[in-house]
């Protein structure tokens, strides 16, 4: 049976041994881990499991499982803090297709194989060398790719089209349970909310099970129920929601442009619609 020193001794030894033959062996990506964090805790996995058959004893199993677990946290922490730290443990990423050409060199500095390779870029969807531009395999064993221009998803940007700028998806209904705060964030109201869920079927709030606006005002809606049948809309409220909407726009219109004008020609609109329908409310009732 070993000594409490022979334990330390042997548990300190292990894991420089651990280290070593983790650098040695690569970056090859283990559930997105740092290779040696994962063996580390395989490691620690194996002592507890020995520990709990008690084929070692209590005194031993805790000095190593504390030793294992101390000395993870201290190179975590290095890592942090030391950019050399960092270098000597991760090592530096290896770049594997440079202009389009593949490094022979690197590849086998990174004891990666063509086909291991190709699987690798296949994961990022690039399915042919020659449309790989540069390509890096980074200190965790992931690759990221760069694509050639020429191969790239044409995006609005690169055609010049302008587009308007996404908002945050915001939740407006939850267990038919109208989320006030986020609705008022989102610049809507009730009336637009109530007027969009009867156009998907429901006929009150509680009918709602989930409800979520985008940044261009379109609502999805999931109800408890599937309608059986198309719903019997009432024409007036439907109205009153869209003229509260049309007013809501205007109000988010005059908030968002930087032109003193076009503010000023919002806030007149959204002011005299809302006249509008405080005149006709009464009559787009029931």
């Amino acid at each position: 049976m070993a000594t409490t020193p022979e334990v330390l001794y042997q548990s300190l030894f292990a894991f420089v041994v651990l280290f070593i033959l983790a650098r040695i062996m690569g970056k090859r990506q283990v559930a997105q881990l740092n290779f040696f964090d994962y063996i580390a805790g395989i490691t620690i996995g194996n002592i507890a499991a020995s520990w709990s058959l008690d084929e070692i004893r209590d005194l031993h199993a805790i000095i190593a499982l504390l030793i294992w677990t101390a000395l993870s946290l201290i190179m975590s922490w290095l890592q942090r803090k030391s950019h050399r730290a960092r270098l000597l443990i991760d090592g530096r990423p290896t770049v594997l297709i440079r202009n389009g050409n593949v490094l022979d060199g690197n590849l086998k500095k990174a004891k990666l194989d063509i086909d291991e390779m190709m699987l690798l870029l296949r994961t990022k969807n690039a399915f042919k060398l020659a449309d790989v531009e540069f390509a890096i395999l980074e200190t965790n064993g992931t690759l990221n790719v760069m694509r050639k221009s020429d191969v790239e998803p044409l995006t609005p940007k690169a055609a010049g089209i302008p587009v308007l700028s996404e908002r945050e998806p915001r939740v407006l209904i939850v267990d038919g349970n109208v989320m006030e705060q986020s609705l008022d964030r989102s610049g809507y109201t009730k009336e637009w909310l109530y007027g969009e869920i009867l156009k998907q079927g429901a006929k009150r709030f509680e009918d709602v099970f989930l409800a979520q606006v985008d940044s261009n005002g379109s609502l999805y809606v999931d109800l408890y129920s599937d309608p059986q049948k198309e719903p019997q809309v009432k024409e007036k409220p439907l109205q009153a929601a869209s003229l509260k909407k049309i007013q809501a726009d205007l109000e988010n219109f005059a908030l968002e442009t930087k032109n003193p004008e076009a503010k000023a020609l919002y806030t007149t609109c959204s002011q005299q619609l809302q006249e509008v329908i405080e005149k006709v409310g009464p009559y787009l009732k029931g």
